[in-house]
């Protein structure tokens, strides 16, 4: 049956069903979906078989759908451009530190469900969270509906691309160049692999001179990489 916007008059979730409409520009038709979007692991207690019900798994899916149409994306835009600057492109426009920024643009960070005496250990709790909403937006209403949000919603009012194409947020080729040029030892270490193959994220560790001087975490190796090398850049003052 076909969400009917009368219906928020009547919900124990009014606020919320508002809330998302403003986000999204539409009411969501299974709000069960995007309530788990925005719970994140430290409000979460395990099930009878010892799993967190968080919006990991929906973080998860949300990564490859953003991804994908972000890619399309900046396919159509730049006709003449090569491979290299379409994937840098789309590594700044999907980094942690982007959607972090992006999703308290956009209000999510009010949203999300965490403890806050730990927020501190959990710096891109707000970036999941946006990659959780695209994953709930996707289950509930398809790839189509969840294309145009991203596209003539997000990209077109909140990311400004030529910005984006100027600045540079490769924090491992950065960091890479000063330990060469300061004859520093570098390394990028998987310090640990959670979850299964089709839902793993890694933790990864950048040591320079056998120091840790940054750790990072990811669905991908290059995104744990970026971040790991980010707080080091930070650290560095690079």
């Amino acid at each position: 049956m076909p969400f009917k916007s009368f219906q928020v008059l009547f919900s124990s979730d009014k606020k919320f069903y508002q809330s998302l409409k403003k986000i999204l520009g539409f009411y969501p038709t299974n709000i069960s979906l995007y309530k788990k979007a925005f719970k994140h692991k430290s409000v979460v207690t395990e099930n009878k078989n010892g799993i967190k019900d968080s919006n990991e798994r929906m973080e998860y899916l949300g990564d490859a759908v953003f991804g994908a149409i972000v890619a399309n994306f900046l396919f159509k835009k730049y006709l003449y451009k090569d491979e290299g600057f379409l994937s840098k492109m789309r590594s700044k426009m999907v980094s942690r530190n982007h959607l972090n920024k992006l999703a308290v643009k956009l209000g999510i960070d009010k949203l999300v469900e965490y403890q806050s005496d730990r927020f501190s250990k959990f710096k891109s709790v707000n970036g999941d969270a946006f990659e959780a909403l695209i994953g709930a937006i996707y289950l509930d209403k398809g790839y189509k509906t969840t294309e145009d949000f991203v596209v003539h919603r997000l990209i077109k009012f909140h990311i400004d691309v030529d910005e984006l194409e100027n600045y540079d947020d490769d924090y491992k080729s950065k960091i890479i160049n000063w330990a060469q040029k300061e004859r520093k030892k570098l390394r990028f270490t998987i310090e640990e692999e959670i979850g299964n193959r089709h839902n793993k994220q890694y933790k990864v560790a950048v040591l320079i001179d056998d120091a840790v001087m940054g750790k990072g975490i990811g669905f991908s190796k290059k995104r744990a990489e970026q971040e790991a090398a980010e707080k080091a850049c930070i650290d560095l003052k690079l």
